[in-house]
Formats: C-alpha cells, sequence, structure tokens
C-alpha cells in the first residue's frame, strides 16, 4: 500500500517517524512496517528503509517478506554475498515462494550470471499467477544478452498480460528497432491500435517508425492521432515538428514546436528547431534570438553554438562567427566539431597560426577525416614549417596509406628540403596511385615543378 500526504493510511508512516524523533519504541504488525519499507524504497530513502527493516526484523524475526526486503537492500549496496547468503535461507524454509527466485535472479544478474537468471526466472513463472513482472525480467536479461527476439518475445507477453505496460511496449519497440524489423514493428503497432485507438504512446512509436522509413506523411498522420489522443502530449508535438520540417512545412513546423513551450518548460531542442524554421523562413532576428535562447537553456548543447556559428558564417561575418566558437570552446574544450570550425574560420580570416591550432587539436581529438591531415599539412607549408608539415603528412599516410594527395604533397615538400631520394620515392608512388593529381606539384611547389628532373618523371607518365 502506498502512502499519501492526505490519506488516512499514512498514520502507521506517522507514528514511526515520531518513534524514530523520541527514540521511544513502538509495535507495528508487520505488514505496517511492509508499507512503510516500501514507501520508503519508492522515495528513494535507503537508509530509513534500512531503519525500518532492523526494527521490523526485531519485532517479527520469522517474516519472509521483511527479510526479502533486507535482500533487496543488499543486493542494492552491492552485498551479493551476504544476500545469497540470507536467500539461500529462505529458500530451506519457503522453497516454493516466486520472491525468493526473483531476488536470486537479481543477484546473478548482478554477478553478469544473465543465462542463469533466466534460468530461475523461468522456474518463478512456474510458482506464480502474476506472471507480468517476471516476463519483463526475463525480457531485460535477454536484452544483457544482446538477445533481442527472445527479449521481444517476452516483452510482448508483457503486452498480453497488460495494455497499458508502457514500459514493455518501448523495450520491445527498441528490439524491433535494433533488428531493423520497422515493418514488423508498424504490423504490431496498428494491431495493437485496432483494440487501443486512444492509445497515445503507441501512435508516437508508430510515427517513429514511419519517419524512421521516411514515410513522412504517414508519421505526421500518426503524431496527429498521438495528439487527438492526448493534447498536452509533448513528445508527439516535438516529433510533428521534425516531420513537417522535412516536408519543408516550416510555418506548421513552427507552430508544433511553440506549442511545446506552452504546454511544458522549454526544451534546447524545441527552442533549437524554433530557430532553424525562422531561418529558413529568411527570419534572421528570430532566428538567432531563438539560438541564443538555445544555449542558455543548455550551454552543452553543441547543436545550439554550431548553429550560431555557422549562421554568422553563412552571413559572411566571420569575426562573429569565430567569437560564438570561441564562447563554446571556453565550455567544452574537448568538442572536436567546435575545433574544426575555430580552424575553418581562422583559416578564412587568414589567422594561419590560430587555424593549425585547430586543426591539430581537431586531430588529437581523434577526427583523423583526410581534409583535416590536408588542409593542416597545407598551413604548416605557408608558415615556413616544412619539417612539421613532413611529419604531418607521414602520420596521415599511416590512416591512407595510398593517397596520391599525401604522396605528391611529401614529395614537393622532401625536394624542397633537398632530400632528393625521398621525394622521387614518393613522387613515383604519386604518379602510380593517380597521375591526376600531379598538379598538386605546381600548384604547392611552383619551384620544385620547374626541376628538370621532376618534368622528366613526370613525362615518364
Amino acid at each position: 500500500m502506498e502512502f499519501s500526504p492526505n490519506d488516512n493510511n499514512n498514520l502507521p508512516l506517522t507514528k514511526f517517524e515520531s518513534m524514530l524523533k523520541t527514540n521511544h519504541v513502538l509495535f507495528f504488525d508487520s505488514e505496517e512496517f511492509e508499507n512503510i519499507i516500501h514507501h520508503y524504497l519508492t522515495q528513494g530513502k535507503i537508509s530509513l528503509a534500512k531503519k525500518a527493516i532492523k526494527l521490523g526484523l526485531e519485532q517479527h524475526p520469522d517474516s519472509t517478506n521483511l527479510k526479502l526486503f533486507k535482500i533487496e537492500i543488499y543486493v542494492f549496496e552491492d552485498k551479493l554475498e551476504e544476500a545469497d547468503a540470507l536467500l539461500n535461507e529462505l529458500y530451506e524454509l519457503e522453497p516454493r515462494n516466486e520472491e525468493i527466485y526473483i531476488q536470486k535472479a537479481n543477484i546473478l544478474s548482478k554477478k553478469d550470471h544473465h543465462k542463469k537468471a533466466i534460468h530461475v526466472l523461468k522456474k518463478a513463472l512456474e510458482l506464480t499467477d502474476d506472471v507480468q513482472d517476471i516476463y519483463s525480467l526475463i525480457g531485460m536479461e535477454y536484452l544483457f544478452l544482446d538477445k533481442f527476439e527472445d527479449a521481444k518475445y517476452y516483452f510482448m507477453k508483457c503486452m498480453e498480460e497488460d495494455m497499458e505496460d508502457y514500459s514493455a511496449l518501448y523495450n520491445m519497440i527498441y528490439c524491433f528497432e535494433f533488428l531493423d524489423q520497422y515493418d514488423e514493428a508498424i504490423d504490431y503497432l496498428n494491431t495493437f491500435l485496432n483494440k487501443n485507438p486512444y492509445c497515445e504512446v503507441a501512435w508516437h512509436q508508430l510515427g517513429k517508425q514511419y519517419y524512421a522509413l521516411k514515410e513522412h506523411e504517414k508519421a505526421l498522420a500518426a503524431f496527429d492521432f498521438a495528439i487527438i489522443s492526448d493534447d498536452t502530449f509533448v513528445g508527439a508535438y516535438l516529433e510533428k515538428g521534425k516531420v513537417l520540417e522535412k516536408l519543408k512545412r516550416y510555418e506548421d513546423a513552427l507552430e508544433a514546436y511553440s506549442l511545446t513551450l506552452k504546454l511544458d518548460d522549454a526544451t534546447s531542442f524545441a527552442l533549437l528547431r524554433i530557430g532553424h524554421c525562422y531561418e529558413k523562413l529568411d527570419q534572421d532576428e528570430l532566428a538567432i534570438q531563438y539560438y541564443t535562447k538555445t544555449v542558455k537553456e543548455d550551454p552543452l548543447l553543441d547543436k545550439g553554438w554550431i548553429a550560431i556559428t555557422k549562421y554568422y558564417n553563412k552571413k559572411g561575418n566571420y569575426k562573429k562567427s569565430l567569437y560564438y566558437i570561441n564562447k563554446a570552446i571556453n565550455i567544452d574544450s574537448e568538442n572536436v566539431i567546435y575545433w574544426k570550425l575555430y580552424a575553418q574560420l581562422n583559416f578564412r580570416l587568414n589567422l594561419l597560426e590560430e587555424a593549425e591550432r585547430g586543426y591539430k587539436k581537431a586531430l588529437e581529438l581523434g577526427n583523423y577525416e583526410l581534409e583535416t591531415w590536408l588542409v593542416r599539412g597545407d598551413i604548416l607549408l605557408k608558415l615556413g614549417e616544412p619539417e612539421a608539415a613532413v611529419y604531418n603528412f607521414l602520420q596521415a599516410s599511416e590512416f591512407y596509406p595510398e593517397n596520391a594527395e599525401i604522396e605528391y604533397r611529401l614529395a614537393g615538400l622532401y625536394f624542397t628540403l633537398n632530400e632528393t631520394e625521398k621525394g622521387e620515392y614518393h613522387l613515383k608512388n604519386g604518379l602510380s596511385f593517380n597521375v591526376e593529381y600531379a598538379f598538386i606539384l605546381e600548384e604547392l611547389f611552383p619551384k620544385v615543378y620547374k626541376k628538370r628532373q621532376i618534368k622528366n618523371l613526370l613525362k615518364s607518365k
């Protein structure tokens, strides 16, 4: 039984808390203790639950249910050996108590023995009339094993027991999606909705399946039905907005996103999408206003900073764009997208040292795209650092071992450094990989390109 503030049933709870304050021990029957403990566990008040269990077992030392609560606390605190020992004692006394099997499975799951946990839970199924929760637990164990077909089967069994078990519905759809079974998910949801036509969660999930298949009109209809079923369903309005954007119906998308702001606290996602819609509608002042609101709402949302940066970049206002990407980097200096944008903007402003720093940082953070290596190396060349450029391109060649663009650059650099043998080696590599990129020598290394030795090697091809 759950206690509520305005309910007479909370009298045992009030009495218990009064007892804790006065240290005057009062008597409670075991069921009252169970309700008190359940209340504290639901509220996340573990220390109070532990006190109630201790006092409860002092007054009712043979209560199996109170001992099961003690086991639950042991498991929560990762005291698995203590939990197992107490559970084995209970099993000797009540070998047909399904709760004992459920807790045993919980311990096995904590130890990553998921197959054994499933075996124990299937035994519990034989002992109980309340199968729904156990189906759900079995489904979760199969998820831990990445056995999505089996997991899906048991979540479906949950739904057969209770059509309003939305946790099972979400988990089942997750299995469909992981298995790329979007058509099967759609068939299931349509069958489900024939029996439950006003289930907003099912309509919402159906819309997401159609969206994944790029069937935008069907997705839109599904989200509309979700909203008809519950006109306060914020998630459905957000998804509807996404579909309307895909259909280039930006004014309608704005309306959907704006409704979410009236129904609930503003989310950074909704603010960002509103800004995007205004930008598409060429309402620049409103666009930047909402982008700014986005980063104020959630400074860690990189998409907000990127939207502002790209907005000013598109307008050719590189200095302002750089100002915002610098603010973003100050908040999150490990975001590789920020550093790439920082590098590109500095390059456009001809701030080569800062541009090189940005590309170097992007590489350090794991951005190994070919363009990053190439542009950074070319900048080092312009900065008069040929040795650093060589090292950059040698690193790049480890990721792109037969790339002509890298080989021609290495050839030009080595010839510039008068390391003729290495230059010739890389030039021959470049010519064998792709002759058409030979223009790189003429463009980046005009003095090298004019050498007779180079002309002869190029003619030989």
